[in-house]
């Protein structure tokens, strides 16, 4: 291979997964070098290596060769930081990348690997962040058209969207909590049955108490400890979700006691208004939670 290829890949291989250019202009781009600089030799402003940094940061990530150059030869010579030629390193790697003539050669004199810088890192939190937003804007809108036309106001769209982001961390599918929340509240953050269930998911006192529950009538709150029950609830029966509308409507000492689904019209009932929108009969579980249902052990796997 070339040795300038090699080096190209080489450099390449360096800037691994460390961000893409953002979408600015040059001027842009050439806007924050110019303050960088201001920042860096105390030109106009009190000289501020941290903020300059900061600001060849943006203006490197966002493409510009002058900047990731500058921030190289920063660490490189240690002006007003620590030495650090795996951040030099990187910065000459890029700014090669990006079409800097002297960046290669300085990249090959320190031959260290290079190491990703904090800003760099912190671009990646923020545009995987923003990636992990979107795709949840993408799944909501999924799941509500999967479920068209029993989502109709802002407001079952909003608690839609605390669902799907809470859902997946008590490891509940967010169809299953949907489909509990429908039945049990219709979307009503301050529903309160004659038995003193209360809010959303429906949680009677001692299920708020026992899942620490303060505000029952706050949406998330209330998701988080109907959710948690579910958990539990799944581990319990072993993901067999008949057992588990059950015993969320009826009590899992109830099912329990019946070894089965009670013969209580309301909870068949329940069952059936569930399965409309929920159609599955099993749902992964997490085992560690809690011990199987001894009263069921014919129906365990």
């Amino acid at each position: 291979m070339n040795p300038r290829h090699l080096l190209r890949l080489l450099l390449a291989l360096a800037l691994t997964a460390t961000g893409q250019a953002h979408a600015v202009d040059a001027a842009q781009r050439q806007t924050w070098r110019e303050q960088a600089q201001g920042f860096e030799h105390g030109e106009g402003v009190k000289r501020d290596t941290e903020a300059a940094i900061r600001l060849y940061c943006q203006a490197a990530l966002a493409g510009d060769a002058v900047s990731a150059y500058n921030l190289g030869w920063i660490y490189a010579n240690a002006r007003g930081v620590e030495r650090n030629d795996g951040y030099a390193a990187h910065w000459f790697a890029r700014a090669a990348l990006l079409g800097d003539t002297h960046a290669e050669g300085m990249f090959n004199r320190l031959a260290t690997p290079a190491d990703k810088p904090e800003c760099v890192q912190q671009a990646e939190r923020t545009e995987l962040q923003k990636a992990k937003e979107a795709q949840q804007a993408a799944d909501v809108g999924a799941l509500a058209t999967r479920y068209q036309g029993l989502v109709n106001t802002p407001e079952e769209r909003r608690i839609m969207k605390i669902v799907y982001k809470l859902a997946p961390q008590f490891g509940i599918q967010p169809g299953l909590a949907f489909a509990v929340i429908r039945a049990e509240s219709n979307f009503n953050v301050n529903a309160l049955s004659n038995k003193n269930a209360q809010g959303l998911m429906q949680l009677i006192p001692e299920t708020a108490e026992r899942f620490r529950v303060r505000k029952p009538f706050d949406a998330e709150q209330n998701i988080r400890g109907g959710l948690s029950y579910l958990q539990w609830l799944l581990a319990y029966f072993r993901g067999d979700v008949p057992l588990v509308l059950a015993a969320y409507n009826a009590g899992e000492g109830t099912v329990d006691r019946f070894r089965g689904v009670p013969p209580y019209p309301e909870t068949q009932g329940y069952i059936k208004r569930i399965s409309q929108v929920y159609g599955l009969q099993y749902h992964p579980f997490d085992a560690r939670i809690t011990s199987p249902s001894r009263a069921l052990p014919q129906r365990l796997p």
